[in-house]
């Protein structure tokens, strides 16, 4: 019934615990985990963790926070190994990519300038390969934007949104869809929780960022996608709508911004 669209299931924190975890998510209803590469040095290790636990799959990409250490050759082994895994069913996405404006050592403006390179032919790739992009829009919402529009990939998720509603159109006019996860089951996360209760429904999709953004009641502890179907029926809460309801507007819009999860998670 749910879907994780975000979640870094190798991540130091879950130790050698990923798989556990990614079952007993399945156990708790989610069907699908995907798994978003950071860096050069994960992307194996995403690939081989999406095919050892069942419902789980992985994307490929350079994030932010990684790109002052990157270099060029970063760049074409990403697009190499894209291509090669155009055969891997498990494959979905272009991701996590984007711009961050939030750490001060990556708003200088040399860094900014490279995180705009990484970015651009990130969204190249994505776009040559018709994939969808998981994009990463702290504080750079449109930025990315004008970055998406000049290059035009295959649609995806703005990740973590919290932006305007303006943006939030500008997103979906570009065929994206917003990410909700943790953050917006805080009472004082006030603008967070207006978008997610008055934004199309289906335009929203869940994820958890695990082991980040843990929701209220495990906050600070580590988030897992154990936790998605409690997120969701938060989501159902602040809509007013049945839990079943948002489960399947969720679902349906996950696979819209990710086609290729269709046909892992076909009956």
């Amino acid at each position: 019934m749910w879907i994780d669209t975000h979640c870094h299931l190798d991540a130091h924190e879950f130790g050698d615990e990923s798989l556990q975890v990614a079952a007993r998510a399945g156990q708790a209803g989610v069907s699908m985990i995907v798994i978003p590469a950071v860096e050069r040095g994960n992307f194996e290790i995403v690939r081989k963790l999406a095919h050892a636990a069942p419902n789980a799959s992985y994307a490929l990409g350079i994030h932010p926070i990684h790109v002052p250490r990157a270099t060029e050759d970063d760049l074409a082994l990403l697009r190499h190994l894209a291509e090669e895994a155009m055969a891997d069913p498990r494959f979905v996405a272009i991701g996590e990519i984007g711009l961050d404006f939030f750490i001060p050592m990556l708003c200088e403006p040399a860094m900014r300038e490279k995180q705009e390179l990484f970015l651009r032919e990130q969204l190249r790739i994505a776009r040559d390969l018709g994939l969808p992009v998981l994009t990463h829009v702290r504080r750079s919402q449109d930025q990315v934007l004008k970055h998406v529009r000049q290059i035009r990939p295959n649609g995806g998720i703005a990740h973590a949104f919290n932006g305007s509603f303006q943006q939030a159109q500008n997103f979906i006019d570009l065929g994206f869809r917003l990410g909700f996860g943790g953050a917006m089951t805080f009472t004082r996360a006030l603008q967070i929780r207006r978008l997610a209760a008055e934004l199309p429904l289906d335009a929203i999709v869940l994820e958890t960022d695990a082991p980040d953004i843990a929701p209220s009641w495990i906050h600070p502890g580590r988030n897992s996608p154990e936790e998605l179907p409690a997120i969701g029926r938060m989501l159902a809460g602040l809509r007013g709508v049945p839990e079943s309801e948002v489960g399947a507007a969720t679902w349906r819009s996950a696979l819209g911004a990710i086609p290729r999860l269709e046909k892992l998670l076909a009956p």
